[in-house]
């Protein structure tokens, strides 16, 4: 890469300005070398050398195909593959396959890209500035991507689920509006805690508002598919999930999410008593026992009646059960049972990407970008804190108040 200089006659070296050029073009002759390599080691001789016999190895070397351009995360190159003839199956390259353009790296590039808030519209130009004014590219290009997206989808919807050990779920309805449709149609997600400390994507699926029937349905097909039943599940108050899960997994503990029950109580009380009711409020999910909370719940209640708003206070009656039954689990694991956030921390920019840029005109278009997307947030979910204890959740140890209730033999070693 050293150059003479015409007017100094001293050498000149390669600059920042160029490191990237220089980069991808060591990435292009190395891989040009490896498919060279490759070829030889198919054919059995190097380049030059003859055929050893008439025992040999069949196939030999007819020079190169076209240039073909191949975008990588470190640019675009420009490679040949060697031409094989004379062989009894056609020659497949297993470094650069047929027809391939882009790394697996650039294809999962662009639900990043989405999942930041970039339209498809700037696809183009952004990958561009990444890949080079090379890159093979186009809107026809991109939307053969999406389309393959569609078929993941629908593969990644019909999966066995034999394989996984869940023990907690987490269910919510987020509403999305795509641009020709007259009303907000629900995404129905699922995620599950498994019994090694991962959180994965279980569904999601577009569903008739949320009601008992698509929740089932949506519960149902995963059973069928050799999902175990978890031991607690954990959503707002919509009364679909709840039905459902009666039906399909009736043995399944019922928590409610907390964030949805201390809005709901907000909302009814005028906004000068709000921050003092907020204050008392948070009190309660994070008592360090039950019984704690309850008198966190009845100090609330005495202070609404006080202030004339008592209907505020009974509305922490309703659901009491399932609002408290996280007390029943590890208490390393109540930060993760108290609120369905895990569902709706990850869906926050989805949602906000489909809604502001309305950029689907129907919602079933929408359902495989926001799949490929929350699969991207996937790679990026926390582990359950003391994952030791999920087996013992999964084989129905008993908690009480966060912490594991000895059994009778242990007392008496104790």
């Amino acid at each position: 890469m050293k150059e003479k200089s015409t007017e100094t006659g001293t050498e000149s070296r390669p600059a920042w300005e160029s490191l990237e050029a220089l980069a991808r073009q060591g990435v292009q002759r190395l891989l040009q070398q490896l498919l060279e390599e490759e070829v030889e080691e198919g054919l059995g001789r190097r380049r030059y050398e003859r055929r050893d016999g008439v025992e040999a190895p069949p196939g030999y070397r007819n020079g190169w195909g076209k240039p073909r351009r191949l975008s990588a995360m470190a640019g675009t190159i420009t490679v040949r593959r060697p031409r094989v003839r004379g062989l009894e199956a056609r020659f497949e390259s297993r470094l650069l396959p047929l027809f391939k353009r882009r790394t697996e790296a650039v294809g999962r590039l662009l639900p990043e890209l989405y999942l930041h808030g970039l339209a498809q519209g700037d696809f183009d130009l952004a990958l561009r500035g990444l890949l080079g004014a090379a890159a093979p590219l186009s809107a026809p290009s991109i939307a053969r991507l999406k389309a393959s997206w569609q078929v993941e989808y629908e593969s990644w919807k019909r999966r066995r689920l034999d394989n996984l050990e869940p023990v907690y779920f987490w269910a919510d309805g987020i509403y999305i509006k795509a641009g020709l449709e007259k009303a907000k149609a629900a995404m129905l997600v699922l995620i599950a805690a498994l019994r090694d400390g991962r959180k994965v994507v279980l569904a999601v699926e577009s569903g008739y508002r949320e009601s008992t029937e698509s929740w089932a349905a949506l519960l149902r097909d995963l059973k069928a598919r050799g999902l175990r039943a978890p031991q607690l599940l954990i959503a707002d108050g919509h009364l679909g999930i709840w039905g459902a899960v009666g039906a399909v997994f009736p043995a399944v503990s019922e928590q409610r999410c907390w964030n949805h029950r201390l809005v709901n109580v907000l909302d009814t009380l005028p906004k000068p008593l709000q921050a003092e009711a907020r204050e008392l409020l948070t009190k309660i999910p994070y008592a360090e026992t039950r019984a704690e909370a309850e008198r966190q719940k009845r100090t609330f209640q005495a202070w609404a009646t006080k202030k004339g708003v008592a209907a505020a206070g009974r509305r922490l009656d309703e659901d009491w059960g399932r609002l408290v039954t996280f007390y029943a689990f590890p208490k390393e694991h109540w930060k993760h049972l108290r609120t369905t956030n895990v569902v709706e921390s990850p869906f926050a920019t989805v949602r906000l990407r489909t809604e502001a840029a309305k950029r689907f005109k129907k919602v079933e278009n929408a359902t495989t970008v926001i799949w490929k997307t929350l699969l991207v947030a996937e790679q990026r979910f926390r582990r359950l804190d003391a994952p030791e204890r999920l087996p013992e959740v999964a084989e129905g140890v008993v908690y009480v108040d966060g912490a594991r209730k000895k059994r009778s033999n242990e007392k008496a070693a104790a």
